[in-house]
Parts: structure tokens; sequence; C-alpha cells
């Protein structure tokens, strides 16, 4: 339009910058703007902006997301944040960050929220920063987990409620799921631990108080849960364990699906669900870290009273729909056959790997 202009930079800055600068509309002034994203910054050995304060980005922030009263004293986000993204190299693949007390789950929102921004901003500028989070504090179920749930689902909250959707790039760089674990404790075994009345009474009137230490441990609690009751593997999905929340005894379902993932070392590629005449099969596919390249196959289903007809019918149904897909290695629980080579079945592992290394008794 004839209007006179000069760049911010030299010809020279801009061609070793062209990789931080983008175009974007600016929808107020009707103008194109020309906007740069730093990959390299120089951090102040002083932080006083305030970003970095905890009552405005910490408290108030974490309070428009759930509410008060959640946890206190939240560091601020950007605190966090900028340290994540100081800390972080964008030559490697991934980087994790890993945060062993993790409170009411700063880092986690810290990492979502860089991943989101990007460092490109472009719709195909996939996240690399993923997050581990530990904690014990109860506050993990009344604040941790919800926050991260809520920032997932929108990047913005005020007064507990969303305040805007994430745009197509936000969505796209954002977490499909988290994955969660409850570790079991020491006193949550005790907790399980159910002994066989008759025989127990019987043992213990014989031998003495001895005998429960040294024996009772390997025989009458040979059914418990907390030693996997192998029987009850026939019911994956049902399986529960009892532990203490506040006090109180109560039961708590177990995901022995992924806790055998661990104990066999699955890196899951796939998971998946079908259905057979409304019985539900869960099945993974992976490799394993001892045999990588060796495609392993995990399938679970309910077997509870199979008769030789039901056996049948899975066998066909496995075959058909191919649920094992090219896998050298096939685990079944309920004692069903595979059909086909590399069948096995997992029950056996589960315990062996339950235990490997510990002496029961």
């Amino acid at each position: 339009q004839g209007n006179e202009r000069k760049w911010v930079f030299s010809r020279q800055s801009v061609e070793n910058i062209e990789g931080e600068l983008t175009v974007q509309w600016n929808k107020s002034r009707e103008i194109w703007d020309i906007i740069r994203r730093k990959t390299v910054f120089n951090y102040k050995t002083v932080w006083n902006d305030r970003r970095y304060n905890a009552n405005s980005y910490g408290s108030k922030l974490l309070a428009d997301i759930l509410g008060r009263g959640k946890f206190s004293f939240p560091k601020s986000l950007y605190t966090v944040k900028d340290s994540v993204q100081l800390a972080t190299d964008k030559n490697s693949d991934t980087s994790i960050v890993l945060d062993y007390f993790a409170g009411s789950g700063t880092t986690g929102h810290a990492v979502i929220n860089l991943n989101r921004e990007g460092e490109t901003g472009e719709p195909g500028d996939e996240p690399w920063r993923r997050f581990i989070l530990v904690e014990q504090g109860e506050y993990f179920a009344t604040a941790l987990l919800p926050r991260l749930k809520k920032v997932i689902f929108a990047p913005e909250w005020a007064a507990g409620k969303p305040q805007r959707p994430a745009t197509a790039a936000e969505a796209a760089r954002s977490p499909r799921l988290i994955k969660y674990l409850r570790l079991e404790s020491y006193e949550d075994a005790l907790d399980s631990i159910e002994f066989d009345d008759h025989a127990g009474k019987l043992a213990l009137d014989q031998f003495g108080p001895e005998y429960l230490l040294k024996y009772m441990l390997r025989w009458e609690t040979k059914a418990s849960a907390t030693v996997l009751n192998t029987v009850a593997l026939e019911r994956p999905f049902d399986y529960q364990l009892q532990g203490r929340e506040r006090g109180e005894i109560v039961r708590r379902a177990v995901d022995l699906a992924e806790t055998f993932n661990w104990l066999l070392g699955l890196r899951a590629a796939t998971r998946r669900v079908y259905y057979r005449d409304g019985r539900r099969y869960l099945v993974y596919r992976g490799e394993t870290r001892a045999e990588p390249g060796k495609g392993v196959a995990v399938i679970w289903r309910e077997t509870a009273g199979w008769g030789a007809g039901d056996y049948a019918a899975d066998r066909e149904f496995i075959a058909a729909e191919q649920l094992a897909g090219a896998a050298a290695i096939v685990y079944l629980n309920g004692g069903a056959a595979y059909p086909g080579a590399g069948g096995r079945p997992l029950e056996p592992v589960f315990k062996e790997r339950m235990f490997a290394g510990v002496e029961v008794g």
C-alpha cells in the first residue's frame, strides 16, 4: 500500500531465526503479524516476575479449577512450567519429567500446557514431553487426579467451569488418557489375608503359635487374593483386594491385566476389547523387554463354569477374529487352549513373577 516499513531484525538475523517465525492473522487489527516463538532462552538468576506468585497462579488458579480448600500452598504453574522448559531438550526424542512429590499435580499441568503450546505452534508439532507423578497423600484422589482430568478436558477454568474448549492444535497435542497405578502396601497385603479357619484352628491346636508365621502364610492363606488366588482368575474383571481408607477396611477392584503386563515387562502397543455373545474379551498386544521383536498377546476373559463346548467356541472365536494377530507367544487366563502354536497359560507365570526372589514362609 506504499507504506514504509522496517524489520525488527536485520536480514541476516531473520535468516538465522527463520525456524522460529510464523505468520498469524490478527483479527482485531485485520493484518498479518509475524510471530516469533523462541527455541533458545536466556533465564535470569532471580525470577521475580509476577507470574511466579504462588497465590495468584498457584492457589487461585487451582481454586478456579477445583474449588477452594482442595490443597494448601500449590506452587505457581509458571514457576514449574519455566523450570521444565529450561530443563528439557527438544533435540531428544522425548523428555520424561519425574516428580516424586507431585502434590496437587502442578508438574503434570505444566507439561500439558507446554505440549499444547508446542515449539512452533503448528498442529503437526507433536508433544515430546511426558510426565510421571508419584504421590502418597489422600489429596491424590481429591486434587491431583481431578485437576489433570479437568486440564486435559479444557485449557482454562474459572469457578470450577471450563471457559473455552481446546483449539484444534491444542487438542492434537493434549494427552488422550492418563494411566495411574496404586501400589499395594505391606498393610494392604496383611488386610487381604484370608485364612482357612478350620485348617488353621487344627494347626494351631496341634503345633502352637509358632506355626502361624512359618507355615500358615504358605498353606492356609493360599486362596487369599493378596497372594493371587489363581482360581479367581476365571473371573478376572471382578478381582478385588482389601485395603484401608480413613481407618476402615474397604474392598477395591484390582486391574489384573495391567498388573500382569508390568510383571511380564510387556510394552503394550494396542489394547482392544471384543465381545462374543455378550462375553467380554480384553486383548493386549506388544512385546516384552526381555524379547524385543517377538510379538506377545495377552487374552483375558471370564471362563468360570465353562464346559467343553464353551472352550471349543472360545478357540473358534479367537481364531476367527485373529485376537492374537501375528504374536509368537500368547498368554490366556482360565486354562483354555490357544488354537495354534505359542499358547501359554498365564496363571503360573503370574504367580512366578509375583514372588520372584521372595521366599514365602
